[in-house]
């Protein structure tokens, strides 16, 4: 099998703390060759930190020259994730996307369509599917001990979690707030023990309260003259067959925890909660509590990059792809929709 070799658009956090450490460890199926950032500084910089022989500023320029990739990780900013998958795919390159796939549901359709067309493989970077507790949550699931699942509470809350930094306030380049930089990933792992579904009804409420008024931080201090985004989104999906999500998320949100992210799964055989994990059923006609207290740890990056690759091999694999972000990308417009019209 050949080496299959990467670039990396986008010169951040995210590709060196990351994706770069995971392509690394996978050097008998990928290397890495190029990074493209619009700065050839910040590129060259993170080549020569990763001993990534090629560096551009211009990604037409690295498709016409010997750094050209057979897959390419896109770590650019939201409302680049859209022109920069197009653009690989009509390159020829399988693509491996940050979250979340796009700003718009028809943007992430597209992307879907392409990649579908051109026999190539597009994935996105929801590597929290691949936590132990999620694992064999699932797995337990598929045995059929919850019965069918009927709701989920689905949660990701920071209590004064606005990023200091970053674009993470500004909506032009974001797209949103909360919902589409943390509620995306819970809202993933609900749909993946949901069926992937469409729903029929949603009904949501945003809100900036403490975005727009300032105070205390604790990722950081916010200019809220310039807070532009959701700092809280609560939503209530109907699914077909009398399934529901109850999605929460918040960026700021007056509570007592710093952070919490969880899933409370109900069926009609058995319920459990996600971290830790811990089951609630009945056995021999008692009820009874089944935790899980010897999961090893994963290294999440690691696993989705290889379930990318192993995608690409046209292998089964554990990773949101194309067909599964537009669903999600759809989700996350209708939820912004539905909140504006209340």
């Amino acid at each position: 099998m050949s080496i299959l070799k990467a670039a990396i658009i986008g010169g951040g956090h995210i590709a060196d703390q990351n994706h770069l450490p995971a392509l690394a460890k996978l050097s008998d199926r990928v290397k890495a060759i190029s990074i493209c950032s619009r700065d050839i500084h910040k590129a060259q910089a993170l080549a020569d930190k990763h001993g990534v022989p090629f560096a551009y500023d211009n990604p037409d320029a690295m498709y016409r020259s010997e750094g050209k990739p057979d897959i390419v990780v896109n770590c650019t900013a939201n409302n680049l994730h859209y022109p920069f998958t197009m653009q690989a795919l009509e390159n020829g390159c399988h693509v491996f996307c940050e979250k979340p796939p796009a700003m718009h549901a028809h943007e992430a359709r597209e992307m879907a369509d392409l990649a579908k067309k051109k026999g190539l493989t597009l994935a996105y970077n929801f590597q929290r599917r691949h936590a132990p507790e999620y694992a064999t949550l699932k797995n337990y699931h598929a045995l059929g001990n919850l019965g069918e699942i009927y709701h989920i509470k689905a949660t990701y809350l920071r209590r004064r979690g606005i990023p200091g930094w970053g674009n993470f306030t500004n909506k032009t380049i974001q797209g949103g707030g909360a919902l589409i930089d943390l509620g995306v990933h819970i809202l993933d792992l609900a749909l993946g023990l949901t069926g992937y579904k469409q729903p029929t009804r949603i009904v949501a409420n945003t809100y900036d309260f403490i975005g727009k008024t300032g105070g205390k931080g604790l990722k950081g201090a916010w200019n809220p003259a310039t807070f532009e985004v959701e700092d809280a989104c609560f939503a209530h999906l109907s699914f077909p067959g009398n399934v529901s999500i109850a999605l929460s998320t918040s960026f700021a949100l007056n509570m007592e925890q710093e952070e919490t992210i969880n899933l409370e799964v109900f069926g009609t055989k058995g319920g459990a909660k996600l971290f830790p994990l811990s089951v609630y059923t009945e056995i021999a006609g008692e009820l009874a509590d089944i935790r899980f207290p010897h999961l090893d740890d994963v290294d999440f990056q690691l696993q989705n990059t290889t379930a990318f690759l192993d995608l690409c091999d046209g292998k089964q694999a554990n990773i949101c792809d194309g067909e599964q972000g537009a669903i999600l990308q759809s989700i996350v417009e209708q939820i912004y929709q539905s909140a504006a019209n209340q």
